[in-house]
C-alpha cells in the first residue's frame, strides 16, 4: 500500500498525433513546479502520478499542482496491487466513521470478470460491517470512495477530486509579450493567455521620478505571483519618462494616451522580436476606458505588424476583479502606487481618435530614436515564484 497523487490531464486527451508533445510539456512543467520537493513523477495513459514523496509534503505538492495549466483534477490516493481484500482494507482506511457514503468503481481492467456495480456493493457492505454508524446513499452522500482498477495490475483508492486549472501546458502555444501595468487587468490577461499554453515575457513602462520605486516593486511582485501559474517570467522594465515628456510638450494633451499606447506597442514589438515571441498581449477590455474604444485600438494596432491578443476584450470589470481575486493578484494590484498611465492621464482624453489625425500629430516626434533609446535602456528582471 503506497500513498500517491493521481493527476488527470485536461483537454490534452483530445489531441491527435501530436498528443505526446503536449504530454511531455505538461510533465516538464510539473517537474519545474515541484523542483524543490523530493518525489518521483510517472507518466501513464491520460494521467500522471506523483510517487515516493514524504507524507509531510503532500499538501504542498497538491497546492503547487493546482496552479499548473493542463491539469484537470488531482486526487491524493492509495496505490495497491489489484487484490479485492487489499482494496477493501484501503477503502476502509479512508472512510470516516459516520455520515452517508457511496462507492464508485471504475473497472478499466476488463480481465476482472466481476461487474463494477457488484464490486462497489461488495466494498460498501464490507465498510458497513466495520463501521455501522455509516449509511449508504447513492444520490445524496457526504463522501464518495472511488476505486480505479487499472490494466497494469494496480488499483487506486481515493475520496477527493481536487479541481486543477485546466487549459493547455504553458509553452505549447509559443511565446507572448505581456504589457504588464500595476493595475488589475493586465495580470489577469497574462493568466488567461498562459492558460492557452503561451509562455510569458512581460514589459513594464516605468516613469521615474513620477512613479516610485514602490510602483516598480509592485509590478515585480505581480510578475512573481503570475509566475506561480505561468512559470518563470522575464520582465523588461522600460524607461518611459522621456517619451511622455516629448508627447506632452509637442502634442495636444488630449491625444497623450493615444500616442503613448502607440509607443508602448512599438517598444513591446521590438522586445518581442528579440525574444522569439509571436504576439503581444494586453489587458484591454472593449469600452472600459478611453484607450479601449474600437478607434483607439485600431490606432494602436496600426503601428505594428505583430498580432495583439486581448484575452479580456469581452469581460466586464466585475468579472476581471473576480478572476484577479481567485489568482491572488488583486490585493497587489490595488496597492496605491501609480503607474505611468495614471500619472499622465489627461482630464479629457480623445475617445475616438481618427487614425489620420493621430499620425499627423505624432509626426512631430522622432519616433524611431525615442523607441530605440527606450529599448536600449531596458532593465531585465527574471521573476519566479
Amino acid at each position: 500500500m503506497e500513498n500517491i497523487i493521481l493527476i488527470r490531464i485536461g483537454e490534452i486527451f483530445l489531441k491527435g498525433s501530436n498528443k505526446r508533445f503536449f504530454e511531455n510539456r505538461l510533465l516538464n512543467n510539473i517537474k519545474k513546479s515541484l523542483y524543490r520537493i523530493k518525489c518521483k513523477i510517472v507518466k501513464a495513459h491520460n494521467r500522471c502520478f506523483i510517487e515516493n514523496f514524504q507524507p509531510s509534503d503532500q499538501e504542498e505538492i497538491v497546492y503547487r499542482l493546482k496552479k499548473v495549466f493542463g491539469i484537470h483534477s488531482i486526487s491524493p490516493a492509495i496505490k495497491i496491487p489489484t487484490d479485492f481484500e487489499g482494496i477493501k482494507q484501503a477503502a476502509l482506511s479512508i472512510s470516516p466513521t459516520q455520515g452517508f457514503f457511496r462507492v464508485t468503481v471504475n473497472r478499466a481492467d476488463k480481465r476482472i470478470v466481476k461487474r463494477s456495480m457488484d464490486i462497489a456493493a461488495e466494498i460498501g457492505a464490507f465498510i458497513l460491517k466495520q463501521k455501522p454508524n455509516l449509511k449508504v446513499n447513492l444520490f445524496e452522500y457526504d463522501f464518495e470512495i472511488n476505486v480505479d482498477i487499472r490494466e497494469e495490475g494496480f488499483s487506486y483508492i481515493f475520496c477527493e477530486k481536487i479541481a486543477g486549472q485546466g487549459g493547455l501546458p504553458v509553452g505549447c502555444s509559443g511565446k507572448g509579450m505581456l504589457l504588464l501595468s500595476g493595475g488589475i487587468d493586465s495580470p489577469v490577461a497574462g493568466y488567461k493567455i498562459a492558460k492557452r499554453g503561451v509562455e510569458l515575457f512581460a514589459v513594464h513602462f516605468y516613469s521615474y521620478p513620477y512613479t516610485s520605486e514602490n510602483a516598480k516593486e509592485k509590478v515585480i511582485d505581480l510578475a512573481k505571483k503570475l509566475s506561480e501559474y505561468a512559470g518563470e517570467i522575464t520582465l523588461f522594465v522600460v524607461p518611459f519618462t522621456e517619451i511622455q515628456y516629448q508627447i506632452k510638450e509637442k502634442c495636444p494633451i488630449s491625444y497623450l494616451i493615444a500616442i503613448m499606447r502607440r509607443f508602448m506597442v512599438r517598444i513591446a514589438e521590438k522586445l518581442a522580436e528579440k525574444n522569439g515571441c509571436g504576439a503581444i498581449i494586453t489587458g484591454e477590455s472593449l469600452g472600459q476606458v478611453a484607450s479601449q474604444t474600437m478607434e483607439s485600438i485600431n490606432s494602436t494596432n496600426s503601428v505594428i505588424k505583430m498580432p495583439v491578443f486581448r484575452p479580456l476584450i469581452g469581460y466586464d470589470k466585475i468579472e476581471i476583479i473576480d478572476i484577479a481575486k481567485n489568482i491572488g493578484t488583486y490585493d497587489l494590484s490595488i496597492l496605491p502606487f501609480e503607474d505611468c498611465c495614471t500619472v499622465f492621464t489627461p482630464q479629457d482624453p480623445v475617445i475616438r481618435p481618427k487614425l489620420e489625425e493621430v499620425q499627423k500629430i505624432e509626426s512631430v516626434l522622432d519616433v524611431n530614436k525615442l523607441v530605440d533609446d527606450a529599448v536600449n535602456g531596458v532593465e531585465t528582471i527574471v521573476c519566479r515564484s
